[in-house]
């Protein structure tokens, strides 16, 4: 899958003139092996302790690319702050999204999948994408 990944971003690279650079590849190494949503300063953070000469710039156009190349989604914050997570072929979840904490709880439900198409199809509507994300508070943040 990551294999897969790094040539789909190549060849996005390759269709828009850009040159492939070692920095790009290692932002993309580190954004691939991370399982959460991440912001461009905690990617960054994570980079710059093995990597410093790379900067949070370069950290935050890169991942403006991989969005353009499809191999990312951001997710903005009800607090303004945008995260970034993969793009799995063929997958979906939705979100909820604790305010107190930023917490991300991903989940899927093929109750709501299926009513988001049956109200799409009772409107006439042809659905392309959709995106979910429920607000509230986690558990810890009720306590």
């Amino acid at each position: 899958m990551i294999l897969e990944k790094k040539k789909a971003f190549s060849t996005f690279a390759v269709s828009k003139g850009l040159r492939s650079t070692r920095q790009r590849d290692i932002i993309l190494d580190f954004f691939l092996s991370t399982h959460q949503h991440v912001s461009v300063e905690e990617l960054y953070l994570k980079i710059k302790a093995t990597h410093p000469g790379i900067g949070n710039a370069t950290v935050y156009r890169t991942l403006k690319l991989f969005v353009e190349a499809g191999l990312a989604r951001e997710i903005l914050l009800h607090d303004g702050q945008t995260r970034y997570e993969h793009i799995m072929a063929g997958e979906h979840h939705d979100h909820l999204v604790c305010t107190g904490c930023n917490a991300i709880i991903e989940f899927e439900d093929e109750t709501i999948e299926k009513l988001q198409n049956e109200i799409a199809t009772r409107h006439g509507f042809m659905i392309r994408s959709h995106k979910l994300e429920i607000y509230g508070l986690c558990v810890n943040c009720r306590k």
